[in-house]
Formats: structure tokens, sequence, C-alpha cells
């Protein structure tokens, strides 16, 4: 459940939502389309950008700031988390491999068996595109579980939970086992005319950087999935 409308929330940009706030973090819902970070090319457009205005409530000379934690694909929507401090940037990082990240994907087809990982070394080429090698001195181990939720069609809703964090890792993984995420423009295939990426970061579950309590926070999947697989849920 998401929580009311607080000050200085009219800073925020249509479909950035707040889920949870506190003295050290801020975990929002970024909408489909909009960066973690500024690029060359875009500045503004950015979850960080938006949630530094939101802190300072508007006034650009506020010592207030917000920490990247980590990142979200443009295409990619979901649960975002930013440290408010320094100190609370480097626990969250420095627990980052006890921190339980859960996705839900509709990919293309049925999968063969109703659960699996998929184990690999990824790539980034010189046109900022991942592959897969076996060579696992060139590439970065990437281990990715699955389970299937729902089954509709020519589509898989899948639960995907993240066991290491590499670049456009569940869309490169899901392409190589023949089932690529639903609207995917790099690494699906062609004729997919969905409107956007199906893949949301669904939910995160980590130590409170300064109380140590274990925190669990949802975002809901996108009712657009819903055009691909129907209503469902994940467990």
């Amino acid at each position: 459940m998401r929580e009311q409308a607080r000050p200085g929330s009219r800073h925020l940009p249509p479909g950035l939502h707040i889920i949870h706030e506190d003295r050290d973090i801020i975990v929002v819902d970024k909408p489909a389309g909009m960066l973690t970070m500024a690029t060359e090319a875009e500045k503004t457009r950015t979850a960080y950008y938006a949630l530094t205005d939101y802190v300072r409530k508007g006034n650009a000379k506020s010592r207030y700031r917000i920490f990247i934690v980590h990142r979200l694909d443009r295409e990619t929507s979901g649960i975002l988390l930013f440290a408010k401090t320094e100190a609370a940037k480097r626990t969250l990082q420095d627990q980052w491999e006890d921190t339980t990240k859960i996705y839900a994907a509709v990919v293309h087809g049925q999968m063969d068996k109703p659960s699996g990982t998929v184990i690999s070394h990824l790539v980034e080429s010189g046109v900022h595109k991942v592959y897969s090698t076996r060579d696992a001195r060139l590439g970065k181990l990437a281990q990715t579980a699955w389970t299937v939720v729902k089954e509709k069609g020519g589509y898989s809703l899948l639960r995907i939970e993240l066991l290491t964090g590499r670049k456009h890792q569940i869309r490169v993984q899901m392409a190589d086992l023949g089932h690529p995420v639903a609207g995917d423009r790099k690494y699906g295939g062609k004729g997919d005319n969905f409107s956007r990426l199906a893949l949301h970061a669904a939910s995160i579950s980590f130590a409170h950087p300064f109380s140590g309590q274990r925190m669990t926070l949802e975002a809901p999947m996108p009712t657009i999935f819903a055009q691909l697989v129907g209503r469902a849920q994940l467990p």
C-alpha cells in the first residue's frame, strides 16, 4: 500500500511514486521509460533528478541530497532504492549480496519446466549490448532463478529472483533460453509490438541501514501486463 502524499510530492513527475521514506532511505516505484540517473543525452528526466528536487522541495540551494544505491534499466519499471546519506548508501551496498530482488517478467512462449536457474557469463559489447559467453575469463557470472506463475496463449508470467546483478541480465538470459521478455526491442525477436518491456522490479527485501530491521517493500505489477497473461499476482 502506498503512503499518503507528503510535502514536496508536487515536485515528483507523473508516474514516480514513493513507496517508503524515512530519515535514511527513500524507495520509489519507477515508471517504465524513466532513467535512474543522467546520461549525456538526458539530464533531467531521471529518478535521481526528480528525487533530489523532491528532498530539496524545489530549493536548489538546499543541502539535502540523495545517493544512488542501484539502478534499473530505463525500460524496466518498479522498485528503486535510494539512500539519504552517504553512510546509508555504503551500508546498503556492502550488504547487497544479502538483498533479495524479485521481478515479474512476461516472456514469449511456455517454459519446458515449472522452474529453473540460468547460469552464464555476460559481456558488454562496444555498442552497449550484452551477450553470453562460455569463457568465464571474459564475462561476469550471472545467475537468475525463475518460476512459472501463469501461462496464457503464447506467453508466460515468471517470478524471477536475481541471484547476481548484471546489466540486462534477465533480458539476455531469457532470450538465451528462447523466451525473450515481451516488448524487448534490443534482445527480443522481430514483430514484437507490445508497447513496453514486460519487466518489473516487484519487491526488494533488505536490512535497514540504521536499525538493521529486515524490510520487504513491494511495487504492484503494472496492469498492462494483463493484456498478455490476464490478471495475476506473484506468489
